[in-house]
């Protein structure tokens, strides 16, 4: 079964072959996530053991901890094809039906950000996924029909970065339910190595202990920094990357040894240097660092809060203590976080009478 393209339609062949050569093939190469895929492998050995397609599967958590990749691992441990589409790409119930309908038997199907799938088409999975069926329906007003339109059994697996955004009746139709976690410095060490040996890279220990350092705890980036490390050795004509070597290219990369890249420094610097720290609005601190609101909100965000270097306050985002020392200024007063607990705990009525719970404080 020839394995489906994942990337931009743009990428040069290069590039996709290389992305390809990346993705684990099985469970057994895939790093990380010890919890995850011991479940996943019994949920599969069961299945293939009973002779009958795998439950549904959903995976959660952040970008590019390989969601996309354990839903192709599925296919492959089933022995099963994969069709591929998306919830954006899913509008309306008959998108959704002309995909199912097309499923051939233990054909796994692949939705990615299944939760911005349209309601019509949400309410059609539901059937599908419990009695493998759907209603078509033909007409328009009193004289509509259902048509109802068997399905040869199938596996579907959902992926989402934001669970709570899934109702209730289609998570629970879910035979299984994976959420997966930011990688240890160690776990990355591991992928770089596998990835390194694919693409015949040359690094030693202090070499991806670097990388793996500046990866956010994302496999996804630790394989782009990789990359970008080995064209800058190519450049300089560096046969072995050790941790000076890799130093070097992310610096010229703007990635920092906290993992921060340019728009992560622009917001706390904007934080710190317009705003005294904080606190401030979201829209005022997209506007400061010219970005859009939804780019700071869901790109730098999550990683600055998690690294404990932005808080969200009900009167706006802080800079924390730990982000001023690490971009070189001095924290303003000896109880500055004691002002940073209080301002995390405001007293409500002063805070609504002050206007401070606005939307321009979200």
């Amino acid at each position: 079964m020839a394995e489906p393209s994942l990337v931009a339609a743009g990428e040069e062949p290069e590039e996709r072959a290389i992305e390809a050569a990346l993705r684990p093939k099985n469970l057994d190469d895939f790093v990380g996530q010890h919890r995850v895929r011991k479940q996943l492998s019994l949920v599969l050995k069961a299945s293939r053991m009973r002779g009958r397609t795998a439950d549904h599967v959903l995976f959660s958590g952040p970008p590019g901890l390989g969601k996309t990749t354990l839903a192709m691992i599925v296919a492959a441990e089933m022995n099963a094809p994969l069709r591929l589409s998306s919830g954006p790409a899913i509008q309306h119930a008959g998108d959704l039906a002309a995909i199912l309908s097309s499923l051939s038997e233990g054909e796994v199907l692949f939705l990615d950000e299944i939760h911005r799938m349209s309601r019509p088409a949400e309410e059609m999975l539901y059937m599908a996924m419990e009695d493998f069926r759907v209603d078509i329906v033909v007409g328009k007003g009193a004289g509509a029909t259902a048509i109802p339109l068997e399905l040869p059994p199938f596996t579907l697996v959902g992926a989402t970065t934001r669970a709570g955004l899934l109702p209730g009746p289609l998570r629970d139709r879910f035979g299984f339910t994976g959420h997966l976690e930011f990688y240890s410095v160690p776990e990355l060490e591991l992928v770089l190595r596998r990835s390194a040996g694919l693409l015949d890279l040359k690094v030693n220990s202090a070499g991806f202990t670097e990388i793996a350092g500046r990866s956010r705890g994302t496999p996804r980036i630790a394989n782009r920094l990789l990359r970008r490390v080995r064209d800058w050795a190519l450049v300089h004509g560096i046969e072995q990357i050790d941790a000076r070597a890799a130093s070097a290219a992310l610096d010229m990369y703007e990635v920092d040894k906290k993992g921060l890249d340019r728009l992560d420094r622009s917001v706390l610097e904007a934080l710190i240097t317009k705003f005294g720290g904080g606190p401030v609005g979201l829209s005022t601190l997209a506007i400061a660092v010219g970005e859009e609101t939804e780019t700071v909100e869901t790109v730098a965000e999550p990683f600055l809060v998690r690294e404990g270097l932005l808080g969200r306050t009900p009167r706006g985002r802080i800079a924390m203590a730990p982000a001023w020392t690490h971009l070189g200024y001095a924290i303003p007063s000896g109880v500055f976080a004691q002002e940073q607990l209080e301002l995390f705990e405001p007293d409500s009525d002063a805070a609504a009478a002050a206007g401070e719970w606005g939307p321009e404080s979200q």
